[in-house]
């Protein structure tokens, strides 16, 4: 099993589980008995039941060490024949790489008088990545998705200074016809910025069938599985150390550099950010959506829209895959506290467990559920904080202007006018005198 099988499989146990642990007792026997009689599609389109004792299993495993937890473990098996006799096989399959398995067994019964079964070499071959027939030509062959919005492919670019900092592009290309599908400068590498150019597609361009990203750190979190999750989207990531399948936007990213950067730094570098985001725009849709593509020998845009315009999904659906969760325990006058504010839940959730959903951006409306049903709206009785901690926004545009008066210069100044001017104290005492006569 692949490393993306093997997420597939995660997710498919993550689908299942994630609401159990949120459960009293009693409900989640209910639950679970309910689960375990009926039928579920999995990742690969087989229907599959699975049994009491496989979900509770899951659902330990998942309380205990999160999504990472529910990926099965990459086998290795021990291969029982002996070493010397892999070894040979080995060395006859690279003597002569049109040999195959069946044929070597057969060198090897004759030379040893013994052989194994041709499929224990067929699998130690696969195993070392030996049982691949050579190619008349070194080119190797790329993987085309067969339909827009099939697959999506993610991944992120540094590129020009703002001010202080570097921009950083988050871009989402789509597989078949090479349509930069969302994308977002920010300043700031993070899941906030992943999710604005993703949500940009998906309210432009469709939701797609899968997500193909590396395993940077905003592409692994909790956020974007949920966003995923609720979406309907497989959640893919490529094998560390491992680039192959994301050369299509690395080769975007290219273009970007060659063609839109170096225009920004013709031009002095950008303003602020919302510039960056609106020249790339412009760009994007007038430029590279409309010309043609060298490996597809059509426009981007033409060959996105080929089969007519993709449905969208629904608002709500949307805006619910954005929202960000944490779970909470209620005190015992059902009051639980999220980063400093502290919400009251209905009287019935007292002591229990239940699950706070979210803007990140307005932390005074959260949405619990409990038993993995909804359990209305939290009261808000004290609100600290209005934004989640790790949702940092971009500055505004521009930079505020300079006033030029530099008022510690000016008291500085006055001082030392008033400390210039030297205290004459004879002229004192002769106009204390004059006063002191006068008054005579």
């Amino acid at each position: 099993m692949n490393a993306d099988r093997r997420r597939d499989v995660a997710l498919f146990r993550y689908a299942l589980v994630r609401e159990l642990d949120a459960m009293r007792p009693r409900e989640r026997g209910r639950a679970v008995r309910q689960l375990a009689a009926s039928e579920h599609l999995t990742p690969w389109g087989e229907r599959v039941r699975v049994s009491r004792v496989t979900l509770d299993r899951w659902r330990r495993a998942w309380r205990a060490g999160g999504f990472e937890a529910l990926v099965p473990p990459a086998r290795e098996g021990v291969p029982r024949t002996p070493a010397a006799v892999l070894e040979l096989a080995v060395a006859l399959k690279r003597e002569q790489p049109e040999r195959t398995a069946a044929q070597i067994t057969e060198i090897i019964r004759e030379s040893q008088g013994w052989a194994p079964h041709e499929r224990t070499i067929q699998r130690h071959f696969r195993r070392i990545h030996l049982n691949v027939r050579p190619m008349a030509s070194p080119a190797l062959g790329r993987f085309e998705a067969s339909r827009p919005n099939e697959l999506w492919v993610g991944d992120a670019k540094h590129g020009p200074r703002i001010g202080q900092r570097t921009a950083i592009l988050f871009c989402f290309l789509d597989d078949h016809s090479r349509l930069a599908v969302g994308y977002r400068w920010g300043l700031a590498e993070d899941v906030v910025r992943l999710e604005a150019a993703l949500r940009m597609g998906l309210m432009s361009r469709g939701a797609p069938e899968a997500i193909y990203v590396d395993n940077g750190s905003p592409f692994v979190s909790g956020q974007l599985l949920r966003c995923c999750a609720v979406l309907g989207c497989r959640l893919i990531h490529s094998r560390p150390g491992r680039p192959q399948g994301r050369g299509k936007v690395e080769r975007f990213f290219r273009t970007v550099q060659e063609e839109f950067v170096v225009e920004i730094a013709a031009r002095g570098g950008a303003v602020d950010l919302g510039e960056l985001n609106r020249l790339f725009s412009a760009w994007v849709e007038h430029v590279y959506h409309r010309r043609v593509h060298s490996e597809t020998g059509q426009p981007p845009i033409e060959r996105f829209l080929a089969g007519g315009a993709p449905a969208l999904p629904p608002e709500e659906l949307v805006a619910e895959a954005f929202r960000w969760s944490e779970r909470r325990v209620a005190s015992a006058q059902a009051i639980v506290t999220m980063h400093g504010n502290r919400y009251e839940l209905g009287a019935a959730l007292a002591h229990q467990r239940v699950e706070l959903i979210f803007d990140p951006f307005d932390l005074s409306r959260v949405q619990v559920r409990a038993d993995g049903r909804a359990a209305g709206e939290a009261v808000a009785l004290q609100i600290r904080r209005h934004v989640h901690p790790r949702a940092r926004r971009d500055p505004g545009p521009g930079e505020p202007k300079q006033t030029g008066i530099d008022f510690l210069g000016l008291i500085e100044a006055r001082h030392r006018a008033r400390t210039a001017r030297r205290i004459d104290y004879r002229a004192l005492e002769h106009h204390d005198n004059d006063e002191q006569e006068g008054q005579r």
